[in-house]
C-alpha cells in the first residue's frame, strides 16, 4: 500500500490481498460462497440473518414497529451474521443473498415452509413488509410517493456515508486528505439536503411516519446524535437543527429504542443484544438498563 501523491494506476487492475485496511481479511473482487455454513432456524415467521449495522438496524426497526402496531404475525428471529468473520460468505446466507450482505430475511408465513420467500436489500425488506402489513406506507398517492422518493434516496445515497466518508474517516488504514475532503463534503451536502427538507415537514413524506424515515434514520440519525464515526464535531453535525430535531424524535420511539440494539455486539451492555428470538429478549434487556 502506497500513499505516494505519485501513484499512477496500472493499466489492468490486481488485488493485493493485504490493501484494504480494517476489512482486508474479508474483502474480495469476487462474488459466491466461500465456505459451507448452515444457517440456524427459529420458530418465528421470519427469520433475519442480520448485524446491527445501519442497515441491520432498519430491518428490526421495522419489525419491533409492526410488532408495536399490533401485527403478531410479524414476529421474528434475528439471527447475527458475523460479517468480521465472514458468516456473510457462507453457503445458507449466498443462497439468500448473492451479494453477500446484511440483512437478508425468510419469510415462512402463509404456508411457504417448504419455500420460503428470500428477501434481501435493506430497502426491499422494508417495502415487502410494508406491502405484506399494509403498513408504514402513506395510503395518500401523493404522500406514498414522497415516502417512496426518500426511501430510494436514501438507498443512493448512504453508501457516500458509509462507504465514502465513514470509511475514509474511520476506517481507512492512515488518513488521506483528498478523500476525506471528497466524501465530507458529499456527507454535508446531504445533511444540508435533509435539514431543508425538515425545515418544512415533520417527518421524511411530511406529517405520517413511515418507512422513509425507517431507513434513513439509522444511517443519519446515528450521525448527528453521534452514534456513528464518532464525527459530530468534525461534521459540525449540530448545526443541522432541523435534522437533529427529526432524529430525536424518532430515537423516543419505543420500537427504534428496540429494534436499534438487535444484533448488535458493541457499545455499552444494554444497548447489546446478539441475538432475538422473544419479545422478551429486548425487554429484559432494557429492564436491565
Amino acid at each position: 500500500m502506497s500513499s505516494d501523491n505519485n501513484y499512477t494506476p496500472p493499466k489492468v487492475w490486481t488485488w493485493n490481498s493485504e490493501n484494504g485496511g480494517e476489512w482486508a481479511s474479508i474483502n474480495r473482487p469476487t462474488a459466491g460462497a466461500r465456505h459451507e455454513q448452515e444457517l440456524p432456524k427459529g420458530e418465528h415467521p421470519f427469520q433475519l440473518y442480520s448485524l446491527a449495522t445501519p442497515n441491520g438496524q432498519k430491518v428490526t426497526i421495522m419489525l419491533e414497529e409492526l410488532l408495536a402496531m399490533g401485527h403478531n404475525n410479524a414476529e421474528y428471529d434475528a439471527h447475527l451474521i458475523k460479517i468480521g468473520d465472514g458468516d456473510q460468505f457462507g453457503s445458507d446466507f449466498v443462497d439468500i443473498n448473492p451479494n453477500s450482505k446484511i440483512p437478508a430475511l425468510l419469510d415462512y408465513s402463509d404456508d411457504l415452509d417448504d419455500k420460503p420467500q428470500r428477501v434481501f436489500e435493506s430497502g426491499a425488506i422494508l417495502l415487502y413488509l410494508s406491502e405484506k402489513f399494509d403498513a408504514l406506507l402513506p395510503k395518500d398517492h401523493s404522500k406514498r410517493t414522497e415516502a417512496m422518493s426518500w426511501l430510494f434516496w436514501q438507498m443512493g445515497s448512504a453508501p457516500y456515508i458509509g462507504g465514502g466518508f465513514g470509511h475514509f474517516y474511520k476506517y481507512a488504514p492512515f488518513p488521506i486528505e483528498y478523500a476525506i475532503d471528497r466524501f465530507t463534503m458529499e456527507a454535508k451536502r446531504q445533511l444540508d439536503v435533509l435539514d431543508k427538507h425538515l425545515a418544512n415537514n415533520e417527518f421524511m413524506a411530511g406529517d405520517e411516519y413511515s418507512i422513509a424515515d425507517i431507513a434513513i434514520w439509522p444511517w443519519y440519525g446515528n450521525l448527528v446524535l453521534g452514534h456513528a464515526y464518532d464525527a459530530v464535531e468534525f461534521l459540525d453535525a449540530t448545526s443541522y437543527k432541523n435534522v437533529l430535531r427529526w432524529a430525536k424524535q424518532i430515537e423516543s420511539r419505543e420500537a427504534v429504542q428496540r429494534g436499534r440494539i438487535v444484533n448488535r455486539t458493541w457499545g455499552e451492555p444494554h444497548e447489546q443484544l446478539s441475538e432475538r428470538h422473544s419479545r422478551a429478549d429486548i425487554d429484559q434487556k432494557l429492564k436491565d438498563n
